[in-house]
């Protein structure tokens, strides 16, 4: 007798991995370090924060559904993949099914994109049909961003710029140099994320004919790029003191060096493939912890 197959997650749990909820510090981070630049300047509002929160985790799981199913599509999602389950790929959801999941999280990010419209103005509309186009055309449409080495520089514009600015300005209905410069830590750690991904999958990738930055630079270049991006975060951070646009509890950042030294060394120590999964998820803990270390020292500013 054979023995019985053993059965496979169930719908919630699959969507659940479709979601990739261990990616959602990236959009998580980002609106924390807007609220706390607005607590810190006496602007805190709590409902628009709560929907800028909302709405950048809606945004980023659709994100998560367009990549899962497009990447699958255009043959990039393979067997041989080194990352984590993709969910179109391995079957476990239809393309059809996980493009109707992309569509309600959009779905979702706009009706609370239309309270942000009462409270904020009409430039949130732009704002948010700019960072939906984005997310669709990252790995979807005619000539997709990631495909063609764009990945990085639409990853640091709307995680980094857009999300923090845009987090500040639904509460504070303006925008000064604060939020330029808090917003590039953010851009850089969410980047730096991109870039581990990059950097396993460097020969997929070319194998598919992906042409992400990653292949595009080689390896020793990407892995430079991934050491400038965390160290430029720190760097920025801590300069906003003595540049007069926060106060000196930017430099908390410095307690999150424990989890960023780790990943410094295995980055530049040659560590590949399926290792460099640990990376990823260390460097996405590392952009949750310094963002809200960041948050807390611009509140307290």
């Amino acid at each position: 007798m054979t023995a019985a197959a053993a059965p496979g997650p169930g719908l919630l749990t699959r969507w659940r991995m479709a979601s990739r909820p261990a990616t959602l510090t990236a959009s998580v981070a980002p609106v924390l370090v807007g609220t706390g630049l607005a607590i810190g300047r006496d602007s805190f509002s709590a409902l628009p924060a709560f929907a800028a929160l909302g709405g950048a985790m809606a945004l980023q799981i659709g994100a998560n559904f367009a990549n899962d199913v497009f990447d699958f599509q255009r043959g990039a999602d393979t067997a041989d993949r080194l990352g984590p389950t993709r969910v179109t790929q391995t079957g476990l959801l239809t393309p059809g099914q996980v493009k109707g999941g992309m569509v309600a999280a959009f779905a979702l990010a706009m009706l609370l994109g239309v309270y942000l419209v009462v409270v904020a103005g009409w430039p949130i509309i732009a704002v948010g049909l700019a960072s939906i186009l984005a997310a669709v055309v990252y790995t979807g449409g005619p000539w997709p961003t990631g495909y063609h080495a764009l990945g990085d520089l639409f990853t640091f514009v709307f995680f980094g710029l857009v999300a923090v600015s845009g987090t500040y300005y639904v509460q504070a209905k303006d925008l000064p140099l604060a939020t330029l410069l808090a917003s590039i830590p953010m851009g850089c750690t969410v980047t730096a994320i991109l870039v581990i991904n990059n950097l396993r999958d460097i020969e997929t990738d070319r194998k598919a004919g992906k042409h992400t930055l990653g292949v595009v630079m080689g390896e020793a270049a990407t892995r430079g790029w991934y050491v400038f991006m965390v160290a430029a975060a720190y760097v920025v951070a801590i300069a906003m003191w003595p540049l007069g646009e926060a106060g000196p509890g930017v430099l908390l950042v410095l307690l999150s060096l424990p989890l960023a030294l780790p990943l410094l060394r295995a980055v530049t120590g040659g560590t590949t493939g399926r290792a460099l999964n640990l990376s990823l998820k260390g460097t996405a803990s590392l952009t949750f912890v310094l963002g809200v270390l960041f948050a807390v020292g611009l509140a307290l500013s």
